[in-house]
């Protein structure tokens, strides 16, 4: 067996970071579902499919910016490894969003012009991450364009639960990137960004009165249990293993999106997002998430 072509793949995915797509997934079938749901068959996947090429384009483009910082700092990155070469690495990364863009524009002017938007938060988190200490609110911010977006495909058109539940989701990817900048820069691990991982419990707490918030207060303890056992460590003496607190935390992010829809959520929902959970615990195992 040609052993090239399945390395080259592996490091195409390595770049992708394609471990972390099924919370993409599962953040656009959130927002589309509290929208409302329902549209034409087509307008879901096409949503999937755009938002999956953006997200893919985006890691491809965060290392080429960071190609510099790497060879000094992570020599193992596919990039100062030399597994590829940084002109294919940008040309790879601007051709996923410019398709990513194309198949949001074919959903209409107001999906495609949100592409847009999320495109230019893509492109200026990957240029300034490294420089700017407010970068995670920009990573948050993609993720909550992602509800909208795909809020703006469902019948309903978007409305405010979609938003709403975006802005908690955002909140809880800036603290996930706020204790992820700790593996970079060597620094101790804060635990102050855990407020922030606890923004969505809030909020599904604020939103659900009376009965609803039974499947509220119900999911919002596997979030919970979920997070303390990822960040267990930072309470704990000895070194925090930050890439695998951090690959727990994005995997929880399907956690925060399940909370998101927990008042009415058909069990066949559920265990999609269960689903995703699972799937993207698998696909960590074979290419990293962060």
């Amino acid at each position: 067996m040609n052993r090239r072509p399945v390395q080259q793949l592996r490091t195409l995915l390595i770049l992708g970071r394609v471990s972390n797509l099924p919370t993409v997934w599962s953040n656009c079938l959130a927002g589309w579902w509290l929208s409302g749901g329902g549209g034409t068959p087509r307008r879901l996947p096409l949503v999937l499919l755009g938002t999956s090429l953006l997200y893919v384009g985006g890691m491809f483009l965060n290392d080429a910016f960071d190609a510099d910082f790497d060879r000094q700092r992570r020599a193992n990155r596919p990039v100062p490894s030399g597994a590829i070469s940084l002109d294919a690495v940008w040309i790879w990364g601007w051709t996923w969003l410019a398709v990513g863009l194309l198949s949001l524009a074919a959903l209409g002017k107001v999906a495609g012009t949100l592409g847009v938007l999320l495109t230019i938060c893509i492109v200026v988190y990957d240029a300034t991450h490294k420089a700017i200490t407010a970068s995670p609110w920009l990573i948050g911010l993609c993720r909550f364009w992602l509800y909208v977006i795909a809020g703006t495909t469902a019948v309903g058109g978007l409305n405010g639960w979609s938003i709403w539940a975006g802005a908690a989701l955002a909140a809880y990817v800036a603290g996930v990137s706020y204790l992820a900048r700790q593996e970079t820069f060597r620094v101790s691990v804060p635990r102050w960004p855990l407020v922030l991982l606890a923004v969505p419990v809030g909020l599904a707490m604020l939103m659900n009165p009376g009965g609803f918030r039974v499947p509220a207060i119900q999911i919002s303890l596997v979030l919970i249990l979920w997070v303390a056992y990822c960040t267990r460590t930072i309470f704990e003496r000895g070194g925090v293993n930050v890439p695998r607190m951090v690959s727990g935390l994005l995997a929880g992010i399907i956690f925060v999106d399940w909370l998101a829809v927990a008042p009415g959520c058909p069990r066949p929902l559920s265990f999609i997002f269960l689903l995703l959970f699972g799937l993207t615990l698998l696909l960590q195992r074979f290419v990293p998430a962060t």
